[in-house]
């Protein structure tokens, strides 16, 4: 096999993803842990489930990234490798697999992205990777059209709650007070890879509202471009979003995804994320 694309489980993709096109394709699994349970966000881990056991226990939770060991297994599975990563700014996972290239002995056939982001930011990452392979496009020229591309890359985020975001230090503790007062609904942005707060309004309707016009402001022109939006236990408003999306932009496509175990972590109940 001449390329493959590996992604961590904060893609929301898996591993069937890129069947039958002739890439390699395989998610590498974060883990959370509950106390001193833990939960590999492998494939067929329910998140409903992983929510209900960290609601119900007093310890503490927390994430984990993979060890650089569980890319560097995978290098050899094809010719030339793409890694895409969750953000480098809120996860150790971009350096383990930028340590495994490291010690990789064909180090320069392997690619380490960091998206930016999470979620749909890693899927367009990928699909993007996907079509410059089946240009014919040469290792070194995707890997420059690749880093230019996550650079166009917009995430804007409506959650509900916070808490996994402030205990974990994924967020600073002045905006997560904002975030978490009950009558503000902020919308939230990946700036250069870390968490901003880029609206806050009053309730949901009004963010909602607000972020549908904010994607044609960081998007004036959608012609060729996907929107996603993924869900966690937000199925309802994931719906009317993507309705809204459809009724007022020319995207391609809007596609709505569920998230995986580490996105549904940190998003929680009524979380949501727009890429685009």
């Amino acid at each position: 096999m001449k390329f493959q694309i590996l992604t961590d489980s904060s893609s929301d993709l898996h591993d069937g993803y890129l069947d039958g096109t002739g890439i390699g394709f395989k998610t590498i699994p974060l883990t959370i842990d509950v106390g001193e349970k833990a939960f590999p966000d492998e494939e067929g881990l329910d998140p409903a489930a992983l929510l209900r056991e960290m609601h119900e226990s007093k310890e503490k939770s927390r994430s984990a990234c993979p060890a650089p060991e569980a890319f560097l297994q995978e290098f050899d599975s094809a010719e030339y490798t793409f890694v895409v990563t969750i953000t480098a700014k809120l996860s150790g996972c971009c350096n383990a697999a930028r340590v495994a290239r490291d010690s990789y002995a064909h180090a320069e056939r392997v690619h380490v992205i960091d998206s930016k982001g999470t979620s749909g930011s890693e899927i367009l990452i990928v699909d993007r990777l996907r079509e410059l392979i089946e240009s014919g496009a040469e290792f070194e020229e995707i890997a420059e059209k690749i880093e230019a591309y996550r650079d166009g890359v917009n995430l804007l985020f409506i959650l509900q709650k916070f808490d996994n975001l402030i205990a974990n230090g994924r967020m600073s503790k002045v905006a997560g007070l904002i975030a978490s007062a009950l009558v503000i609904r902020p919308i939230c942005k990946a700036d250069d890879g870390e968490i901003k707060i880029a609206k806050k309004l009053v309730g949901a309707k009004s963010a909602f509202s607000k972020l549908t016009a904010m994607v044609g402001e960081l998007a004036p022109d959608q012609t060729g471009r996907e929107i996603i939006v993924a869900e966690c236990d937000a199925e309802s408003e994931a719906a009317d979003l993507k309705r809204r999306l459809e009724e007022r932009y020319s995207f391609k496509n809007v596609r709505v995804v569920k998230m995986r175990g580490l996105n549904s972590y940190y998003a929680l109940e009524k979380g949501v994320i727009v890429c685009f």
